[in-house]
């Protein structure tokens, strides 16, 4: 008996503590690739799925929105959840749902079918996405969150990056289904190694269990999904429908307001916004998601259009931004481990808004160059910014809050995604339309290409520059104590 207690309150040995963390980050990191590979791969798919199934783009598009509204819409109530019953079977239910949802894909034998099992596969991305970030502070020490957040910034970037240009091999060699069936052996991988590595549930988590809010749960479903589909329907070009929808997203964030004053356990506890450095985080994090977007919907036409290059070099121009972001996220970890996490989301800041204000100049007579130097200058500050960000935020939440705030993360940066590509392309479309007019061509030419770039990343320098203003003020306050942020 006695031995036996000694063997309980034997410390584990530091060696084991970290091999044990490396194979959890491992998982999480995984985790990350899977949920950013199911967003990044579908869309070079669409135009087979158009021939496969003899439908219209606008019927094969919801393979891609249904997948993106079910993670907008529910990861927050999927950090919640995760909250209160515990995160490590929350996170392997993830995992598991978005396995078994990418077989679904790959076997649908309708277009209804295959869009219903990417809904799933958005719920089980919303899930990874909500928890990974959540469970850095519970499997790295302090001093090393910046490099953890690094790592899976790094791997979102190379699912990000790999998505496109995978997704079109296997589409040549194997057909569409390919696609969704190489999510399969990778989530099960990732499914045993979180199983045998991650931490089990804490007291702390424990403490927050309480009843769960249903209601907000469903008005701010409803919200955010109003507010996806106003942003995404009509390609840009913005009517009734879209009016509407922006309407009943107002009226939901009121009547969500409402309802999280009203409850004894609501979804989001409003009071926490009332932390300047959290608001402040959250509203950064959106507004740089809104500039980044610029450079997916806007750098094609400029470089077609405006430079000149044939399909194969403009691919191969693009992925200039996703390969800087990869490797910067890295370094980034450890900078701001070693400098502080607020200075170097100042330091990102700086470097985006330099880079977005080169790619405003536009000058075409550079050639690639005009593109390639202001892209990595701007690249690099994204992953300075997204990576020091993160830390900030996860690195003092309390363990009872992790998910909800890690939701929000993620949330913002997804709305952030889903307004760039409607305000930024429709600033881009404004733009060069007028400097078709003046030149009296119909077809996007090399001086029209330039002028909507040029118009574009103006607007999204001045956006870069409201988010280094916001981010000034948080290391202005970093040293105040703070209810949710250390």
């Amino acid at each position: 008996m006695a031995a036996a207690e000694q063997n309980r309150e034997r410390p584990i040995p530091a060696s084991q503590k970290i091999q044990s963390a490396g194979w959890a980050l491992a998982s999480l990191s995984l985790a990350t690739l899977l949920s950013s590979l199911g967003t990044s791969i579908a869309s070079v798919g669409l135009p087979s799925l158009m021939q496969a199934f003899g439908v219209s783009f606008q019927g094969v598009q919801w393979v891609v929105l249904a997948y993106l509204l079910a993670i907008t819409t529910l990861i927050v109530s999927a950090g919640r959840l995760a909250d209160m019953f515990g995160r490590r079977p929350l996170l392997l239910g993830g995992i598991a749902l978005f396995t078994s949802a990418s077989v679904l894909c790959g076997l649908a034998p309708t277009l209804s079918l295959l869009i219903a099992a990417r809904a799933m596969q958005g719920l089980g991305a919303a899930l990874m996405m909500a928890l990974t970030l959540a469970f850095v502070a519970e499997t790295v020490s302090k001093d090393r969150t910046g490099s953890a957040m690094g790592l899976l910034g790094a791997m979102s970037a190379i699912g990000t990056t790999l998505g496109p240009s995978l997704g079109g091999l296997m589409i040549a060699g194997l057909g569409w289904r390919a696609i969704f069936l190489v999510n399969v052996p990778l989530g099960l991988l990732t499914f045993v190694l979180a199983w045998r590595a991650l931490p089990g549930a804490n007291k702390a988590a424990q403490a927050a269990q309480g009843k769960f809010d249903a209601t907000g749960t469903v008005l701010l479903g409803l919200t955010l999904a109003a507010y996806a589909m106003a942003m995404t329907l009509g390609r840009g070009n913005f009517g009734v429908l879209n009016v509407g929808l922006l309407a009943a997203t107002a009226t939901g964030i009121v009547l969500f307001a409402v309802a999280q004053r009203s409850v004894k356990n609501p979804l989001v506890q409003l009071a926490s916004f009332r932390d300047l450095r959290l608001s402040a985080s959250l509203a950064m994090s959106l507004i740089v998601a809104t500039v980044m977007m610029a450079t997916l919907v806007v750098a094609p036409f400029y470089l077609s259009r405006g430079l000149g290059l044939d399909a194969a070099m403009v691919g191969v121009v693009l992925s200039t931004g996703p390969l800087v972001s990869t490797l910067s996220a890295l370094l980034a970890g450890r900078l701001s481990d070693r400098f502080g996490a607020y200075r170097m989301m100042v330091a990102g800041l700086i470097s985006l808004a330099t880079g977005t204000a080169l790619l405003s100049l536009a000058m075409t007579k550079l050639g690639i160059a005009s593109y390639v130097v202001p892209i990595t200058v701007t690249c690099f500050g994204y992953a300075l910014f997204q990576t020091s960000n993160n830390a900030a935020v996860m690195s003092g939440v309390g363990a009872g809050e992790r998910g909800v705030i890690s939701g929000l993360l993620n949330l913002s940066r997804n709305l952030g995604l889903i307004t760039g590509a409607s305000l930024m392309g429709a600033i881009f479309a404004v733009a060069s339309a007028g400097a078709r007019q003046g030149t009296g061509q119909d077809m996007l030419s090399s001086a029209s290409a330039a002028r909507g770039m040029q118009v574009t990343f103006a607007t999204a320098t001045a956006m870069a520059l409201v988010a280094l203003v916001l981010a000034l003020l948080s290391l202005r306050i970093s040293g105040r104590p703070q209810p949710g942020i250390a």
